[in-house]
C-alpha cells in the first residue's frame, strides 16, 4: 500500500492507501473515509466495492479470463476432474496423487446423509420446488451434524467443508426422486462423484443402471464450470451470513436461496424457455429483430454477462460438452442445438450485439446440455448449488481465516422523512 489516492470532499483533502492485488485493478481503501469525513461511498450493488482479500478467484471480464488458484479454467475443466478443483479451492495448491487419493476417500466414503433426513422430505408437498426443498433440507444439516458447527474449530470447519461437498449430490438427487415421485437411490462408493450422481437421479430398483461414462464426464466438467465465480451474489449472501458466525450448513443454505433468484441461478432455464419460444431456425430473424426493439420486452437470454465484456471462457467448454451430449444420447439432430447454434452466428456478425458486446455465456448452451442428460428445467439451479457448494465453501472457510474479517454492516443513503412528532390517533 505505498500509494497514495487524494478525494477532495468541500474543501477537505484526504489520503486514501491505495491497495494493489496480484492481478486486477487497483483497490482504493476508504475504510477511514466516514472517520475522516463524515462520509460515506454510494455503490448500488457493491459493483465497484471490493467486499473482502481472496485468493481464490480471479476474473478478467474485458479479456473473457477465469483462473482458479492462478489456473485458468480451461486447462482445469480439460485436465482434471471436479474433485481436484475441489481440492484446489479449498487447499489452495493441486493435490499431488497421494493427496488426491485421500481427499477422494474422504468425500466419497462420507456421500450417504444421515437416515432421518430421508423422513425429512416427507414434510414437503411433492409438488414443491426443488429448490425450496434444497434450502430447507441444507439448513437442516445443522440439526443432524452440529459437532461441526463450531466454527472456532478448525477440524470442525474442514470436517463441515468435507460433509457438504460430499452429501450435495446425494441431496440433490433426493430431491429430484422426491420430485418425480421415485424411490431414493443411495449413493455407492465404488463410483465417482458424477457418475455417482446420476445414477442416484436415474437408477430405479426394478433394473439395473449403468453409467455412460460420457454423460458421467460430461456433469463432471458442468460441476467445474460452475465450482466458483468470485464475489457474486450468492458468494456474498454466504460471506455475508458467515461474518455473523453462522454455521456452515445456514451459510450455505443462505447461498441457496439467493441462487434460486432468476437473475442469478435461473439464466440456464431462461434461456432454454428462450430457445423453445424461439422453435425454429426460420424464426431467428424475427426475434433478433424483436432483441434491437427497446419497446418490446423480448430479451436474448444467454448471451451478455454482468462481468465477462467478451466471450465467456466457460462458453467455449460448455458448447463442446453440449456435443459430446447430444452425440452419446441420440440427440444430435435436436433442433434446439440447431437455433442455438444458427442464433450464436447471427448474433456474433451482427454490428449491434458485437457494439454491445453481447457474447454467448455459459447459460446459452448449458440447458441444452442438461435437458438432454435427462434434467427437467425445475432441477437445472439445483445442479448449479450442488457444484458451487465448494466454492461457497472455500469463500466461507477463508473469510472466517482472514483476521481482517468483520461482520457485514453496508451503509445507506437516507432519503425519507426528516425527525418529525408524533400526532396523537384523534387528531390525524
Amino acid at each position: 500500500m505505498t500509494d497514495k489516492s487524494t478525494l477532495t470532499l468541500g474543501d477537505m483533502n484526504v489520503e486514501l492507501p491505495v491497495r494493489k492485488g496480484t492481478i486486477g485493478p487497483d483497490v482504493i481503501d476508504i475504510g477511514a473515509l466516514y472517520k475522516h469525513t463524515g462520509a460515506f461511498t454510494y455503490d448500488p450493488g457493491f459493483t465497484s466495492t471490493a467486499s473482502c482479500e481472496s485468493k481464490i478467484t480471479y476474473i478478467d471480464g474485458d479479456e473473457g479470463v477465469l483462473m482458479h488458484r492462478g489456473y485458468p479454467i480451461e486447462q482445469l475443466a480439460e485436465k482434471g476432474d471436479f474433485l481436484e478443483t475441489c481440492y484446489l479451492l479449498l487447499y489452495g495448491e493441486l493435490p499431488t496423487a497421494a493427496q488426491k487419493k485421500d481427499f477422494d476417500t474422504r468425500v466419497l466414503r462420507h456421500n450417504m446423509v444421515h437416515e432421518q433426513m430421508t423422513k425429512f422430505f416427507n414434510g414437503f408437498r411433492r409438488d414443491a420446488h426443488p429448490m425450496a426443498v434444497m434450502v430447507g433440507t441444507v439448513g437442516a444439516m445443522a440439526a443432524f451434524y452440529h459437532d461441526s458447527t463450531d466454527i472456532a474449530d478448525p477440524h470442525q470447519r474442514m470436517v463441515a467443508s468435507i460433509r457438504l461437498i460430499a452429501k450435495m449430490p446425494t441431496i440433490a438427487a433426493m430431491t429430484y426422486k422426491y420430485h418425480v415421485g421415485q424411490p431414493f437411490v443411495y449413493p455407492k462408493n465404488d463410483l465417482d462423484y458424477a457418475a455417482n450422481f446420476l445414477r442416484m437421479c436415474f437408477a430405479v430398483p426394478c433394473e439395473e443402471y449403468v453409467v455412460n461414462p460420457v454423460l458421467a464426464r460430461a456433469m463432471d466438467r458442468i460441476f467445474i464450470l460452475h465450482a466458483d465465480h468470485e464475489q457474486n451474489a450468492s458468494t456474498s449472501t454466504v460471506r455475508l451470513a458467515g461474518s455473523s458466525g453462522a454455521n456452515p450448513f445456514a451459510c450455505i443454505a443462505a447461498g441457496i436461496a439467493c441462487l434460486w433468484g432468476p437473475a442469478h441461478g435461473g439464466a440456464n432455464e431462461a434461456c432454454l424457455n428462450m430457445l423453445e419460444e424461439i422453435g425454429t431456425v426460420d424464426r431467428i430473424p424475427e426475434y433478433l429483430a424483436k432483441a434491437k426493439d427497446k419497446n418490446d420486452p423480448f430479451r436474448l437470454m444467454g448471451f451478455g454477462h454482468r462481468v465477462y465484456k467478451n466471450y465467456d471462457p466457460r462458453a467455449k467448454i460448455m458448447q463442446k460438452t453440449m456435443y459430446e451430449v447430444l452425440e452419446a444420447t441420440g440427440h444430435s439432430d435436436d433442433p434446439l442445438m440447431q437455433v442455438a447454434l444458427e442464433l450464436e452466428k447471427h448474433a456474433l456478425s451482427d454490428p449491434y450485439f458485437i457494439e454491445k458486446k453481447l457474447y454467448p455465456n455459459v447459460d446459452f448452451y448449458s440447458g441444452i446440455t442438461l435437458r438432454a442428460l435427462g434434467f427437467p428445467t425445475t432441477m437445472f439451479t439445483v445442479l448449479f448449488a450442488l457444484a458451487r457448494t465448494v466454492g461457497w465453501i472455500s469463500q466461507w472457510k477463508e473469510m472466517i481465516e482472514d483476521p481482517a474479517q468483520r461482520i457485514g454492516r453496508p451503509r445507506q443513503l437516507y432519503t425519507g422523512a426528516a425527525k418529525r412528532d408524533y400526532v396523537d390517533i384523534a387528531k390525524r
